[in-house]
């Protein structure tokens, strides 16, 4: 039995890809083959561009099925945490502990690598922040190790 790695998604993350696979699998596959069989229509494959754009967008769509059917089948749904302790899913407060301005701030949703997106503030667990951060309590001041060496931050709210 394989030991797959569990991926950690919000329930709007896991119901975001169960919209995105419905509407792949109902709406872009069903125009895709009808395009498919348009353009076979036309004659002659081998110079049909029509016929080669529709084959490419085909496997993107199948690509895309089944890397969300694989995700969604080793879903693990983040829930809510308790707030005294920093866990996936936790939105975190932080301050710079060397940093000289006092508003120096940054707030932070810890969540699965899949639903990482750091211009909308979202973090994998797996980063080395996030890693610094879990279970943690406000006040807590921890040291991240990164890439571009340590720094170290205060945990000033948990929501």
């Amino acid at each position: 039995m394989e030991n797959k790695k569990p991926i950690y998604l919000t329930k709007k993350g896991f119901d975001e890809l169960k919209q995105e696979l419905d509407d792949l699998v109902n709406v872009k596959r069903p125009a895709n083959i009808i395009a498919i069989k348009e353009a076979r229509a036309l004659g002659d494959l081998s110079e049909n561009a029509d016929y080669d754009a529709a084959r490419d967008e085909q496997a993107q769509i199948e690509g895309r099925i089944q890397k969300i059917e694989k995700m969604l089948e080793n879903a693990e749904i983040i829930e809510e945490t308790a707030k005294d302790a920093v866990g996936i899913g936790s939105t975190v407060q932080i301050k710079y502990v060397d940093e000289d301005d006092e508003d120096d701030t940054d707030e932070y949703m810890i969540v699965g690598s899949q639903e990482a997106d750091p211009f909308m503030s979202k973090i994998s667990n797996e980063s080395p922040i996030a890693k610094a951060l879990l279970n943690k309590k406000v006040g807590d001041i921890v040291t991240v190790d990164s890439p571009n060496g340590s720094y170290k931050i205060e945990i000033t709210e948990i929501k």
